[in-house]
């Protein structure tokens, strides 16, 4: 028997195109919506009232942290207190090590993926830092983690991590990629050998894709091989690239090209290809400042980017225009990136950030940045049955209170919930049919017990950077608080 969700808004789907309902309704079967409109009278066999609140298509995260967050640590210093927070030289060549065993590496992930649901993330693409790692991710922790996000029923795109080099600051104080090519061939392989283990779980929640770090961190060989896998398995590759100066330094020093022209180079730049951030290209102020035809290039290829506007701006930068990517005809998806994982505060980031960057405020186009987090993360996926809410599609929602006060007033409730709210307004998260989230609950769940476990592995965490850092300082001097704390 069908369960059917009534509120006061619902974002439904029609003729390609979300449009608004109210006080309207949507029902689903099993793991499919069969009704979205109005005055369904047909049999259910549980009905839930929200009230006051947004009923819309499931959010989808492409670049959903699953760690325990750096950026509160990170995204304050100038350049030179950042390379501390690099490895060293020293470290790289002779005490690289795991600063959590693999089991508190299991309980990471498990407290990253509760964060996620509760904030209406039904879909997501992991990232964690390798910053803590002696390398990259191992097989054994995917499927580990596979297991957790099937347990608590969200929707992953997963696979292990890995490169054959990583960012470091030389002995001379220099920024640099070291490299460690067989490491990086090890990875690679745990990355095929997960995808036969996702294919053999045959679980529809479980899909496994390539999951390479930054472009600046693989060689040629890793790379080539890497779009030759994509092609073979016909599964998705994202590739960190085109987010920084540093990157694109190195490329072109190594290379001769840009990260953009190495990307067609090697095979990657096609349909299948995930480009987290995507904020460096030719239109940049601090590349040419002009548009050369990178926007072209990335359309043409069918790639889709991720774009992290909160993250992006914690660290100093944006997309210079969203409106000019859109209009270029790039798919745009969204992440999360860093904590929080709140899409709903990345898309009043970035719709602010482009009324700035654009000197105008019809630039903030709320309905692309909602259609970004839906449709643009099921176009990236190749998904046709996500990111929407109507019959025939995944039955993957999620809903926002807006009957606090606090919510303020209505009049167009996606902008009085990007203007006025977070997604920690998430009430009910289904995913697939499957209630994973009412009222803050996911079952089975101590909320209580991972917040205090969250802090310990946090405090690992930070006490860790002082042996990666070239002069070993403390963390309080690595991180100094924002103001001086007086002692008992």
């Amino acid at each position: 028997m069908p369960t059917k969700v009534t509120a006061r808004y619902v974002l439904g789907h029609h003729n390609g195109h979300h449009v608004l309902l109210e006080d309207a309704c949507v029902v689903y079967e099993g793991s499919t919506i069969e009704y979205v409109g109005y005055d369904y009278t047909g049999p259910v066999d549980e009905e839930r009232r929200l009230g006051d609140a947004l009923l819309m298509p499931g959010l989808i995260d492409l670049d959903a942290l699953t760690d325990i967050d750096h950026l509160i640590l990170d995204s304050w210093a100038g350049p030179e207190q950042a390379k501390g927070h690099q490895w060293s030289e020293d470290y790289f060549r002779n005490r690289r090590a795991d600063v959590f065993t693999a089991e508190e590496r299991q309980q990471i992930r498990e407290y990253a993926l509760i964060q996620l649901i509760l904030h209406g993330i039904t879909t997501y693409m992991p990232i964690a830092s390798e910053v803590h790692s002696e390398w990259a991710e191992p097989f054994d922790e995917l499927v580990g983690m596979a297991d957790t996000s099937r347990r608590l029923g969200l929707r992953g795109f997963l696979g292990p991590a890995y490169r054959s080099g990583v960012n470091v600051v030389l002995g001379s104080g220099e920024r640099s990629v070291m490299f460690d090519v067989e490491r990086g061939r090890e990875g690679f392989a745990d990355a095929l050998r997960f995808i036969d283990h996702a294919t053999k779980l045959n679980d529809p929640l479980v899909n496994a894709v390539l999951l390479p770090c930054r472009i600046e961190t693989l060689d040629v060989g890793l790379l080539k091989e890497t779009a030759a896998a994509s092609a073979e398995r016909g599964v998705l590759v994202r590739l960190h690239s085109l987010q920084g100066l540093v990157e694109r330094e190195l490329i072109l020093d190594w290379h001769g090209v840009t990260p953009l022209e190495l990307l067609d180079q090697v095979g990657l730049l096609g349909e299948r290809l995930l480009i987290p951030h995507a904020t460096y290209t030719d239109r940049n102020s601090a590349v040419h400042g002009e548009d050369r035809g990178d926007l072209a290039r990335l359309a043409d290829s069918g790639a889709s980017i991720i774009h992290c506007p909160l993250t992006s701006m914690r660290y100093g930068s944006t997309l210079d225009s969203f409106n000019a990517y859109k209009k270029a005809g790039i798919n745009i998806s969204l992440g999360t990136d860093s904590f929080p994982p709140d899409l709903i505060r990345g898309i009043d980031a970035g719709v602010q950030l482009a009324k700035i960057l654009a000197g105008t405020n019809d630039a903030g186009d709320v309905a692309g940045y909602f259609d970004a987090a839906t449709l643009g993360g099921a176009r990236a996926l190749r998904r046709p049955d996500l990111g929407r809410l109507e019959p025939g599609a995944q039955a993957d929602l999620v809903a926002f209170s807006l009957g606090d006060i606090r919510d303020g007033v209505h009049d167009d409730p996606l902008r009085t919930l990007v203007l006025n709210g977070t997604a920690r307004q998430a009430v009910l998260s289904v995913v697939a049919g499957r209630t994973i989230m009412a009222d803050g609950v996911i079952e089975g769940v101590d909320l209580d017990y991972w917040r205090l476990k969250g802090q310990e592995l946090f405090g690992r965490m930070r006490q860790a950077y002082s042996v990666r850092d070239a002069r070993n300082r403390p963390a309080n001097e690595l991180f100094p608080p924002v103001y001086a704390r007086l002692e008992r």
